[in-house]
């Protein structure tokens, strides 16, 4: 069950070398987690095993992001995203994310793997207006429709861009 943390405005700013590390089962149960991630986020091993890896989400972060990773992960392809966490203390870390399948020896997907590393703050300063419009989307559309309606909007923008999801993530640098 994911802790009632309430959010502060203290932001963690990680370190040029730190490498957040965790897996998951295919239903995104926390399998492991690495020294870096228990000491950011501010939880122990045993606070973070076999718990949903929501437990470190922000209410900052739209739910369509989250819907489009997995949709992408699912198919067995890596996603790259900017994420906002929330640590045990209710302070933010930002992440640039790497999520990919993890698979087992028969060759089939038996969990996720990510790696965050610090992203740039250039490109959290693009990533916040999208994701503040994404939240105000979502509002408006209500807690069965908002995934789809905020990144239907995401999609759109995008999309008047001529560019793709991937694409767009990459130039914000990291």
């Amino acid at each position: 069950m994911k802790p009632n943390v309430t959010p502060t405005n203290r932001e963690i700013i990680m370190d040029e070398n730190d490498f957040i590390v965790s897996k998951t089962d295919l239903k995104g149960r926390i399998t492991y987690a690495n020294r870096i991630f228990m000491k950011i986020a501010g939880y122990a091993e045993h606070e973070l095993l076999n718990v949903q890896h929501n437990i470190i989400r922000h209410p900052d972060m739209p739910r369509g992001v989250f819907r489009l990773l997995w949709s992408v992960i699912e198919t067995g392809q890596e996603c790259f995203a900017y994420v906002k966490n929330m640590a045990k203390s209710g302070d933010y870390y930002w992440v640039f994310a790497n999520v990919t399948a993890d698979y087992g020896q028969d060759g089939k997907p038996i969990g996720y793997f990510s790696v965050r590393r610090k992203p740039s703050r250039s490109g959290i300063e693009v990533i916040t207006p999208i994701y503040q419009e994404m939240m105000r989307i979502e509002q408006q559309a209500g807690p069965g429709n908002a995934p789809d309606a905020s990144l239907e909007w995401l999609q759109g923008v995008l999309q008047s861009k001529g560019t793709s999801y991937e694409e767009f993530i990459h130039t914000l640098g990291h």
